[in-house]
């Protein structure tokens, strides 16, 4: 149900009017004690919690850990099945223009501009007061989420960042005492991520609303919040303990990378989430399965007494196994009358079996230089050498990874990842290619789901299925595009994990697009990162010296982890700058 649709129906009517209260400390919004379950399944168990008046709170969890559920029972969209959901005492029993909800998605009427519809909330909520009075009331709060000049545009018209900017000014024109945002900037990117995270704190430091933030992202939670609270996974979840964030506002992003407090705040909360909601999920075992000595077709040698795991050692940092020179990339414009060079000289050497991160703002064709070296794009200008060949078209001997790993959704993860196998495999047996699967689907704890079909799977577990076939091909080269930017940060760490764990028994030369900071480091060897497009090239290389195999607490940490940091973060600052 839309925040629209909410506002329309749940006119500031009697169903839920705020209990008058002598005591000044009373909590605005109690949960006790409150159980919801669908069926069988138990999402909620013994949720407690209370929040002050103007507080700022972030719960933090899990996909699938019930933090929609619990939203929703705060809002009114459902009613708990045990338990005491009060607001200032009285209890929540319906939705209503008190509580603004702001969703993933956009729920926008696509045929009203931006002003109408917020105005669509706010002549429903408010339709006592004159015209001129609601159009000034609408078009302050359009305005207070800086898009006063999108006014008469529609939601065709927006970016993503854009529409959910508009989804925040109608939560915040019907003038809610409490605001409830689950997830609103999930699917954003990095950059509108944060510029709307700082809307978002100067709108509560205006209007002095409360304000319940759902996240998976734990960095979002310190910098906005003044508690953290992890939701623990369900069935039956929980809250885990609260993390009072005791960091002087307002937050400077830059300055907290500093922050002996930040550091600590996050390392902890981290390490908690890690410890309730992943490593119980590695803890599968394949030992089992073997896997086969013997090379695929794409190596030119079938010779059976070969590991397909490890490079001979002698082989492993050979130099110049691939090899980028004056790659170019040239697209004409729309119009077709001139051309723009979006990469333009972009030079790299890399070792065997070393592991490079591309990162950079969007548009900087980080994915363009990934897409032609999959063969995918062709090239312009330049030329790309993988083992002493040059690179003139998509094959095996490179796996690729995307964002969505493109599986058939009616056949199984085992079927899905034999079709790669028996391609590069022909001349092994059966057999030998069925452990060949089976290990590498094991290996990224999908032991249990092999013969699950795609179609029924999670993000999470499909994105596992991309990942596993693109081992199972034992390429030469392991390119990887943004591969968990679909998933929720906690699903991400957790692929991170198994990602790691995988390459540390192959040693597979690889790269990785991404442009999340903490995964550049955590994965690779060296992190390149791209000036901004047209004309993007090289601007900075970053050697990543810190221990193999790693894993995210230990570089938590490392002392040189948050200089890394420091470093990359302050070269996408100073390009964000010179947009």
């Amino acid at each position: 149900m839309s925040v629209v649709n909410l506002n329309i129906v749940n006119k500031r009517m009697p169903n839920n009017p705020p209990a008058p209260s002598n005591d000044a400390r009373q909590p605005l919004l109690e949960l006790k004690a409150v159980c919801k379950s669908y069926g069988a399944a138990s999402i909620l168990n013994n949720i407690n919690l209370s929040i002050k008046k103007g507080e700022f709170v972030a719960i933090v969890g899990f996909s699938g850990s019930g933090k929609t559920t619990l939203i929703s029972t705060i809002a009114g969209l459902i009613r708990a099945d045990s338990g005491e959901v009060l607001k200032q005492g009285s209890p929540i029993t319906a939705p209503g223009p008190d509580r603004g909800v702001v969703f993933q998605n956009y729920s926008l009427m696509p045929w009203l501009t931006v002003f109408e519809n917020v105005a669509l909330a706010v002549d429903q909520i408010f339709k006592h007061w004159p015209a001129e009075q609601r159009r000034a009331h609408t078009e302050k709060y359009v305005r207070m989420v800086n898009l006063g000049a999108a006014m008469a545009k529609k939601p065709a018209e927006l970016s993503g960042g854009m529409r959910q900017r508009v989804n925040v000014a109608r939560a915040l024109a019907a003038s809610p005492d409490i605001l409830l945002l689950d997830e609103p900037l999930s699917a954003l990117d990095a950059l509108t991520r944060g510029n709307l995270q700082d809307e978002i704190l100067h709108i509560w430091e205006q209007e002095k609303k409360t304000v319940i933030l759902i996240t998976n992202d734990v960095d979002e939670a310190i910098y906005m919040a003044d508690r953290v609270i992890p939701l623990n996974p369900g069935p039956d979840a929980t809250f885990g303990p609260d993390f009072p964030v005791n960091i002087e506002r307002p937050r400077d992003r830059t300055a907290l990378n500093h922050n002996p407090e930040f550091k600590r705040l996050r390392a902890e909360i981290t390490r908690y989430l890690m410890d309730i909601g992943i490593e119980k999920n590695l803890g599968y075992s394949v030992d089992k399965i073997v896997l086969p000595k013997i090379k695929p077709n794409t190596d030119g040698d079938w010779t059976r007494a070969y590991s397909v795991i490890k490079s001979t050692s002698d082989d492993v940092a050979r130099p110049r196994y691939l090899e980028f020179s004056k790659l170019s990339k040239i697209y004409p414009t729309p119009d077709g009358n001139s051309s723009v060079k979006v990469v333009d000289g972009f030079d790299l050497k890399m070792k065997k079996g070393e592991f490079i991160s591309i990162i950079g703002h969007s548009g900087c064709g980080k994915s363009t230089v990934l897409s032609m070296t999959a063969g995918l794009n062709s090239i312009s200008e330049g030329v790309i050498i993988l083992d002493n060949k040059e690179i003139d078209g998509a094959g095996p001997d490179r796996g690729v990874v995307f964002q969505s790993p493109s599986l058939f959704p009616w056949l199984t993860a085992f079927e899905n990842v034999m079709l790669g196998v028996d391609k590069v495999y022909p001349h092994a047996s059966q057999e030998e290619r069925d452990d060949i699967v089976g290990y590498y689907l094991n290996r990224v704890g999908l032991g249990d789901s092999l013969r699950k079909k795609a179609g029924d799977m999670s993000n999470g577990m499909r994105q596992r299925v991309g990942i596993a076939r693109a081992f199972a091909l034992s390429p030469k080269l392991l390119l990887l595009d943004e591969p968990f930017g679909m998933l929720d940060s906690l699903t991400r760490w957790e692929l991170q994990e198994v990602l790691m764990e995988v390459w540390d028994r192959t040693h597979v030369t690889a790269i990785v697009v991404t442009h999340d900071v903490d995964e550049a480091i955590l994965l690779a060897d060296r992190v390149v990162m791209m000036t901004n497009g047209p004309h993007a090239k090289i601007g900075k290389i970053e050697n990543i010296d810190l221990p193999r195999p790693r894993s995210r607490k230990a570089l938590l940490a490392h002392p040189d982890y948050y200089q890394y940091r420091e470093s990359i973060l302050s070269f996408l600052t100073e390009c964000d700058h010179t947009h």
